[in-house]
């Protein structure tokens, strides 16, 4: 299991607010910390999820079937309000095929810029779990998309999606030991 020092971590050029002493006191008597250790951290979601999804801790596949999770936890907002188009949906299986080395860059292409032309609120999950496909991208499209799926649920459900995403990110992160 990979594990991080806080120099590692000060090394990525975290936000001036994660300083080496706050670094310290998130640590406690902790040398290294693993994403599991991160992840229960006391801090913000997004951070947390800064520093496990663009640093190492899973696998492209398994960045990109999360983004792909976080696109189609939110997607019946975007289905609620056109139920026939299905552009969407099928971003996110051929984000998953792609994941799986079963679909090409061309096909992942072709449904990225049909699930950008459905627009409203659920596209931009939608085709961030696209974009999430797109190999060196991965890192931060499987970040951008739990948070634009998070900003799709609305304001009003947005500690609940973000609560979401931390269980099924722990899902993959308890998998990957």
């Amino acid at each position: 299991m990979k594990t991080v020092t806080i120099a590692e971590v000060l090394a990525w050029k975290p936000c001036e607010e994660y300083t080496k002493e706050r670094l310290r006191k998130l640590a406690g008597r902790r040398k290294k910390m693993s994403a599991l250790q991160i992840l229960a951290l006391k801090i913000p979601v997004a951070d947390r999820f800064w520093a496990i999804l663009k640093h190492g801790f899973l696998s492209n596949k398994d960045l990109r079937l999360f983004a792909c999770d976080c696109a189609e936890h939110v997607l019946g907002i975007f289905e609620k309000k056109y139920p026939e188009d299905k552009r969407p949906q099928e971003c996110i299986e051929t984000a998953r095929r792609f994941a799986h080395g079963l679909a090409t860059e061309k096909e992942r292409d072709a449904a990225r810029d049909a699930a950008r032309a459905a627009g409203d609120a659920a596209w931009a999950a939608a085709w961030a779990a696209a974009w999430a496909a797109a190999g060196a991208a991965a890192r931060d499209a499987a970040r951008d998309a739990a948070g634009d799926a998070a900003r799709a649920a609305g304001d009003a459900a947005w500690a609940k999606e973000e609560a979401w995403q931390v269980k099924r990110l722990k899902k993959y992160l308890e998998e990957d030991k």
